[in-house]
């Protein structure tokens, strides 16, 4: 009887080649945000690859940027012969040709981690699609997947890699700094690589377990009774029933109020349903 298919790619170092329509997009894409002068970061794929040697076959590229620069080039890509959709004002905007896309993204979806101008301030030289550019650093790399953590995307093996390829040499200062009052799912992303990598612990500094378990005992010790319901902000769609039929808290609308927009001057639509990052 034969094995059925994988539901997912099993990871591999072996580069994957795009197709030449998706290829030449992102090429133009690239050389158009220089054009423009547009400061921004590559992550996803092709950050993965350059930090940790996973080939991972993706259907689109992602451009990490501030909301307002999104806002200011999407215009221009109109011009240069390219459409565009704001998903959600919040993180996504997408710019297409032909079948193939590239993602514009300015934070996580449920609006807690933002893209700012240190994200861009400490990107890495990277050759992408023959372009000159930038990657993501790992720091950032691993924020920008502390939340997808969905029953349908869980980016907790791409953090364990990240670290487990780092040496060591992750900067945890920029990370908790990142993650902010989010720390617990550093704390669990980082159970998780022990887990799986219980000879190499020594990659992530005693203090930082120390700090973190320190918290969180003290945090078990005298829980805050007043502490809000955080389910939304992991996946809306699973605690849907918290809220709507519980009565607890919609963490998820309040942050994502205070979150910055991308404001386009044409093109905008109203946002489809919330969705995690996907390459």
């Amino acid at each position: 009887m034969p094995k059925p298919e994988p539901s997912v790619t099993p990871t591999s170092s072996r580069p994957r080649r795009l197709p030449a329509g998706q290829s030449a997009l992102f090429k133009d894409v690239l050389l158009a945000l220089e054009e423009l002068e547009c400061r921004y970061a590559v992550g996803g794929a092709f950050a993965l690859r350059q930090h940790t040697g996973i080939c991972r076959y993706t259907k689109d590229l992602d451009i990490f940027l501030t909301a307002e620069a999104a806002s200011q080039v999407l215009p221009a890509f109109v011009e240069k012969g390219f459409r565009y959709d704001v998903c959600d004002p919040i993180w996504l905007a997408k710019v297409h040709r032909d079948r193939y896309f590239v993602d514009f993204i300015t934070g996580m979806s449920n609006g807690v981690i933002v893209v700012d101008k240190s994200w861009i301030d400490r990107t890495h030289p990277a050759n992408i699609c023959g372009v000159s550019s930038r990657v993501m650093a790992p720091e950032e790399m691993l924020v920008s997947k502390l939340f997808v953590t969905r029953r349908e995307r869980f980016d907790g093996a791409d953090i364990a890699h990240i670290i487990y390829t780092s040496r060591g040499k992750l900067d945890w200062g920029r990370i908790l700094q990142l993650a902010g009052e989010s720390w617990e799912l550093v704390l669990w992303s980082l159970l998780l690589f022990k887990y799986v990598y219980p000879a190499h612990t020594g990659y992530v500094p005693m203090s930082l377990w120390d700090d973190l378990m320190g918290r969180l005992a003290a945090n078990l010790r005298a829980p805050d009774p007043n502490a809000k319901f955080r389910g939304t902000l992991i996946d809306d769609a699973m605690f849907a029933i918290d809220v709507e039929e519980w009565g607890l808290d919609n963490l998820l609308v309040e942050q994502r109020s205070r979150s910055p927009k991308i404001n386009p001057n044409t093109g905008e639509r109203e946002p489809s349903k919330i969705r995690a990052i996907d390459e």
